[in-house]
């Protein structure tokens, strides 16, 4: 025989039986039948769709299968809008969440609650998004509620919140039906954040708005009488407005603001007075102007600290003097402060130097912290893999088993 050559040989007729040949001919059409569902999921997965409208199919311990064309996909209970109750023949829309691969192929997993979802239907009703006349920023909801969705015109001559609602309203009456019912605050989207919160928190009034960058949240000052609206029913406006901008917002009366800067104030009065040693004139001068901490008065700018009327070239030279030594003073305690901690961590077997003194900056300061910490806690504060957490962890536990 050479390579190429057609061989033939006659096998033996296997005898399977009348029951052996209908379990093969199920499992053949069973594995066909995986296929083409397979091939018709990743169809529909192709043509990027995320918006599934069909009709419900039937009802699984609260769950609800939905038939749409030639695919079925999953509505969970627990992504229905509350108080929904859907039947069997109910034509219902849902976001597509997710995909989950099983055993038995692809499945696609429906959810009426994604914020996504309401984006989708905007998309549907208003023309002007897929035109890209229109843009949808963010959404927030309260499913079933309230929702607040950001928008942005990229023409001119568009008024984006009125187009969004339609005429007579008919466009946001459309997503609301579809959504139960839920409320939707159509908010006009800027790139100022303050400007943007201002909008998201209508109809309450907003007197000014403090912004640190560095925590990313906002203190939001209102009349007495605008509070309650401002936060809203169980802090729903205050909640949803957070969501859509992004930003942590603490809501606060003008008095409160003033109770708050007096506090902050007096902290960094203190701060100031113990840490440059000078006295209260000068600690308030430079709050008045706007420091906030050590490494301000330090490193900022000379020719800031000179713009200051109180103080002359060698007082600001002295205070950003003292502003680095305090900040040095500080940063070696610290260091002496780790390394102290990490010679308890480096007595424990299998630790060495570099992950001590690691743990040690993290606050992992005793086997007895190190002990405390669960896996994932520890990979997630220093970085190190799981593996190598679970084996230092297990050997800071072992002397609790002896």
């Amino acid at each position: 025989v050479q390579p190429g050559d057609l061989v033939e040989d006659s096998l033996e007729p296997i005898d399977f039986g009348r029951i052996g040949a209908q379990a093969a001919k199920q499992v053949i059409f069973q594995k066909i039948r995986d296929a083409e569902r397979e091939q018709i999921l990743n169809d529909f997965l192709a043509r990027n769709e995320s918006l599934v409208t069909g009709t419900v199919k039937r009802l699984d311990r609260g769950n609800a299968i939905i038939e749409s064309g030639r695919i079925e996909a999953l509505l969970p209970r627990d992504q229905m809008i509350q108080r929904e109750n859907l039947r069997i023949g109910d034509r219902v829309r849902g976001y597509l969440s997710r995909v989950e691969r099983g055993g038995r192929g692809p499945q696609l997993i429906l959810s009426r609650l994604a914020s996504e979802f309401i984006i989708k239907l905007f998309e549907l009703e208003v023309p002007e998004i897929e035109e890209g006349l229109l843009e949808i920023k963010s959404a927030a909801r309260d499913p079933g509620i309230r929702a607040k969705i950001a928008v942005k015109s990229n023409d001119r001559r568009l008024d984006p919140i009125g187009t969004c609602v339609g005429m007579r309203g008919s466009r946001v009456q459309a997503v609301t039906a579809e959504l139960g019912g839920e409320r939707v605050d159509i908010i006009l989207w800027s790139e100022d954040p303050a400007q943007f919160v201002i909008n998201a928190l209508a109809p309450a009034e907003v007197n000014s708005i403090r912004v640190d960058e560095d925590s990313h949240s906002m203190d939001v000052v209102v009349d007495e009488d605008q509070l309650a609206q401002a936060i809203g029913r169980s802090g729903q406006n205050v909640r949803l407005a957070s969501e859509l901008t992004g930003w942590t917002l603490n809501i606060m009366t003008e008095d409160q603001a003033h109770e708050k800067d007096a506090a902050e104030s007096s902290k960094l009065r203190d701060l100031f007075v113990n840490r440059l040693d000078v006295d209260e004139e000068v600690a308030d001068i430079l709050i008045q102007e706007g420091f906030s901490s050590l490494e301000e008065v330090a490193y900022v700018p000379i020719n800031e600290m000179l713009a200051i009327e109180a103080f002359d070239e060698g007082t600001v030279n002295e205070l950003r003097s003292r502003a680095r030594n305090a900040l040095l003073t500080e940063a070696i305690a610290s260091e002496e402060q780790v390394e102290h901690a990490a010679e308890d961590l480096q007595s424990m077997a299998g630790m060495d130097q570099d992950t001590a003194l690691l743990f040690a900056s993290k606050g992992i300061k005793t086997i007895q912290d190190l002990a405390d910490l669960a896996v994932d806690e520890l990979s997630e504060l220093t970085g190190i893999d799981a593996e190598r957490a679970k084996e230092l962890i297990m050997t800071a536990r072992a002397p609790m088993f002896e």
